[in-house]
């Protein structure tokens, strides 16, 4: 009973990498990103979720782990990111982190999707997943309905420095906040 419904998928380049980010509700989410974008792509998870039986095994073999606590595995990481975005890889992540479990939209934004978006000069692709919080109940349980999946227009960052990284996040959250009131 659950349907997905994409929009603005035509913005997107199949052959194109990109930096992705997406606000992150639910432990569906990965499930519905992987399904609307057009393209291949590699998330980056966190250690821990390797950890969760058979789902452990899939991040394993879909995404570009890191330890965040350590400086060394996060330094890895953005050697990986940028190889994979080299090879045509998208990278897929999510700026708040973790899953938002508050009563707000959107949960803090980090630095850091937005810091490779400007030091691969890879396009941003931002995706909004609207109404994913009522069909998973909040985690309680799946629900049916419709997932709205927003796709806005890349973002261009080949021109951008370290300079703009706030500017680039905030305006990312402006689309966000704006797609998720709609």
């Amino acid at each position: 009973g659950i349907r997905v419904r994409v929009e603005g998928q035509h913005h997107l380049d199949p052959k194109q990498s990109y930096v992705i980010v997406g606000n992150h509700r639910s432990s569906l989410d990965f499930i519905v990103n992987a399904h609307a974008f057009p393209g291949i792509f590699r998330f980056l998870a966190k250690q821990e979720l390797q950890k969760i039986p058979i789902f452990g095994f899939v991040v394993r073999k879909m995404c570009l782990i890191v330890d965040r606590r350590s400086a060394i595995s996060r330094a890895r990481s953005v050697v990986v990111m940028k190889q994979n975005l080299a090879e045509g890889y998208s990278i897929f992540i999510y700026p708040e982190g973790s899953r938002n479990k508050s009563d707000e939209p959107l949960g803090m934004f980090y630095d850091g999707a937005f810091r490779i978006a400007i030091q691969t000069k890879a396009p941003l692709a931002v995706q909004t997943l609207v109404n994913i919080h009522n069909i998973t109940a909040n985690g309680a349980g799946l629900l049916p309905g419709t997932v709205r999946v927003v796709w806005e227009a890349p973002i261009e960052t080949k021109d951008m420095g370290s300079d703009d990284i706030q500017g680039l996040k905030t305006l990312v959250e402006e689309k966000m906040r704006m797609r998720l009131k709609s």
